[in-house]
């Protein structure tokens, strides 16, 4: 069973027991999330599509750490006018388990 679910702007294709990396949400390392923005809800030859979400269907997950990614460096460069800039990001993220998925 598999579902797609959307949170921080971002849409993701979860099953259970999957670990994920989602933008950064406020919960302690431990706690359960319930996402109910499920876009669409699939299992054996069969899927459901929301319009936009499907009603009744939420997936379950635990939050495992709160993390963050790799640096990613920002150079820019402006040619033959002596001008660079460089700069470093470390986006901020939360590391989940997908517990469970529950369909309508």
């Amino acid at each position: 069973m598999f579902a797609v679910i959307r949170t921080g702007g971002k849409q993701y294709r979860v099953s259970p027991n999957d670990v994920m990396k989602v933008e950064k949400l406020e919960a302690e390392p431990g706690t359960t999330i319930t996402f109910t923005d499920v876009l669409a809800v699939g299992s054996e030859g069969s899927i459901k599509i929301g319009a936009p979400i499907v009603i009744g269907a939420s997936v379950t997950a635990t939050v495992i750490a709160q993390d963050r990614l790799d640096k990613i460096i920002i150079f820019k460069k402006r040619r033959r006018q002596n001008s660079r800039r460089k700069n470093g990001h470390r986006q901020h993220v939360t590391v989940l388990r997908v517990s469970d998925i529950t369909a309508a």
